[in-house]
């Protein structure tokens, strides 16, 4: 049966599939993988191209606009699995700028459509393929003329670099990568200064097939690219796992982020999260106690609320470490991280963390096998005078889930769960519907009503989500999910049908990895 606690895990860093990044000290530059991007766009107004092709490059667009720079191969491999056309007259394009002189790149630049007079293309000034013309044209005309012959240069080796033949005599690839300090945006003078060399950004991070685990560290990200690296992969982690980069990858391009900037409180947040997937308790605590402290001397929770912004980031801190520790079965643990987490929320008068706690004090209480029904009973009494339907529903599953191991009749489980049904869809708490489907089907299969589980367990696996789907990826990685697979795998052995049995099985080990949480 669907256990609830899990519902409970506090999640700061993802605001409306934002991520709120610090500041990286880096400014955007204009650099030769946004000059493919612009000959792919341009090519977009210029050409035309079938309905379903259009289609899948407007839905590449943001990503290659938001995510870190690619080589020119993995470049034109993801545009050509959209639109073999496109590609092939980006590289054209980019073969006449490299092969030419630097009058062909100013040429190039002089030819995009202005999006002030483009109002029937996509490059009309309000559209995202004009707002990123715009840009680039505002960032290229500032560029000093040395710092065009720079990127000029960096454009050759960008083409040349992969296209050469061996023994050509071309140069290797740091050889004329140019000085970021001299690319900076908000500059317009030369500047003298040490040359840095290192090595093009050589991998990416937006599909992760694509990816070589063996390529060496990409360097630092720009503001943009690190926020949506960060969304994606954590959108990924809670949503489903399998399209993330494997853990190790993910743990090496953290720990290069955090190279350049230590104190990035939501890389910490996102190596928590990963070491979570490979049961490490030691990272885990560590990434989790880092982001708290990086989040407290940011001051981003004190510029707004002050010493209540401090003292709300400490106890929700101990709040995380006690559902961690829950997480690995250290009760005793999580017993002081929970009173520690209350005695803040009592000096502060928080009445919703005091209630967070209480969750998490009978969620605890059962693992422990202990009898937590008055506990559970008093959190739901608590949860609705405080208006924390959320709060309030869990404690009625949890009631539920209680009252079956314990016997109770059907009738009064169901009126239960219809009860709390009524109040999910009305604040449209999708989690919660997938939970109820869930332990639904667990109480029929217990009541030995093969029927209504399979009718609930289909409902459940055919249900659209309630929530925003961002990166095409809806939430299909949760318990709920695996308990009515399981349930459905059942019902079919029980009729004979081992087929369906493998097959569904087959998708459990897909969809649920042995280190992940719910392989089990």
């Amino acid at each position: 049966m669907a256990s609830v606690h899990e519902s409970l895990y506090f999640n700061p860093m993802m605001t409306n599939g934002v991520v709120h990044a610090n500041v990286f000290g880096i400014k955007d530059w204009v650099t030769p993988y946004k000059i493919s991007v612009l000959a792919l766009l341009y090519d977009m107004t210029a050409s035309k191209t079938t309905l379903p092709e259009r289609r899948r490059l407007n839905k590449l667009i943001l990503p290659l606009q938001q995510g870190p720079d690619l080589t020119l191969v993995q470049f034109l491999k993801t545009v050509e699995e959209c639109c073999p056309q496109s590609a092939y007259a980006v590289k054209q394009r980019l073969q006449e700028m490299a092969d030419g002189e630097l009058k062909d790149m100013e040429y190039f630049f002089s030819t995009l459509p202005t999006p002030f007079t483009a109002f029937d293309s996509e490059a009309y000034k309000t559209s995202v393929v004009g707002l990123f013309m715009r840009h680039m044209l505002l960032a290229y005309n500032k560029l000093s003329f040395s710092q065009v012959y720079k990127l000029y240069k960096s454009l050759q080796l960008y083409y040349h670099s992969h296209y050469a033949k061996p023994g050509d005599g071309r140069v290797s690839l740091p050889a004329l990568v140019a000085d970021d300090s001299d690319m900076d945006l908000t500059s317009t003078e030369d500047t003298v200064g040490d040359r840095i060399d290192r090595e093009e950004l050589d991998t990416t991070l937006l599909e992760s097939e694509l990816r070589n685990d063996n390529t060496p560290s990409s360097g630092p990200l720009s503001q943009k690219q690190a926020e949506y690296f960060l969304a994606r992969q954590a959108y990924l982690l809670k949503n489903d796992e399998n399209k993330a980069l494997k853990p190790a990858a993910l743990q090496e391009e953290l720990n290069n982020m955090l190279k350049f900037n230590p104190d990035f409180a939501e890389a910490h947040y996102l190596n928590y999260l990963n070491s979570m997937r490979v049961q490490d308790i030691f990272l885990s605590a560590h990434g989790l106690l880092h982001y708290f402290d990086r989040l407290i001397l940011s001051g981003n929770e004190g510029k707004s609320n002050g010493d209540e912004g401090y003292g709300r980031s400490l106890r929700y801190a101990a709040l995380n470490l006690a559902s961690l520790h829950c997480r690995f079965g250290h009760y005793q643990q999580a017993d002081l991280a929970l009173q520690e987490a209350v005695r803040i929320a009592q000096e502060s008068n928080d009445h919703v963390c005091l209630q967070h706690c209480l969750s998490w004090l009978y969620t605890l209480e059962q693992m422990k096998g202990s009898d937590s029904t008055v506990l559970t009973e008093d959190s739901v009494k608590m949860a609705a005078h405080f208006c924390l339907p959320y709060l309030a529903s869990l404690g009625i599953q949890s009631l539920v889930q209680q009252g079956a191991t314990q016997g109770k009749t059907a009738h009064k489980l169901m009126d239960a769960l219809k009860d709390t049904d009524i109040l999910h869809w009305k604040h449209s708490l999708s989690e919660l519907i997938e939970i109820s489907l869930a332990q639904t089907t667990s109480i029929w299969r217990m009541y030995g009503k093969s029927t209504m589980a399979l009718q609930q367990a289909q409902l459940l696996l055919n249900m659209s989500s309630l929530e925003q789907v961002n990166f095409g990826v809806q939430q299909n990685n949760t318990e709920a999910f695996a308990v009515a697979l399981c349930h459905l795998a059942e019902l079919h052995a029980e009729q004979g049908l081992y087929s369906a049995v493998s097959d569904i099985l087959q998708h459990l080990k897909e969809q649920f990895p042995p280190h992940s949480q719910h392989a089990k």
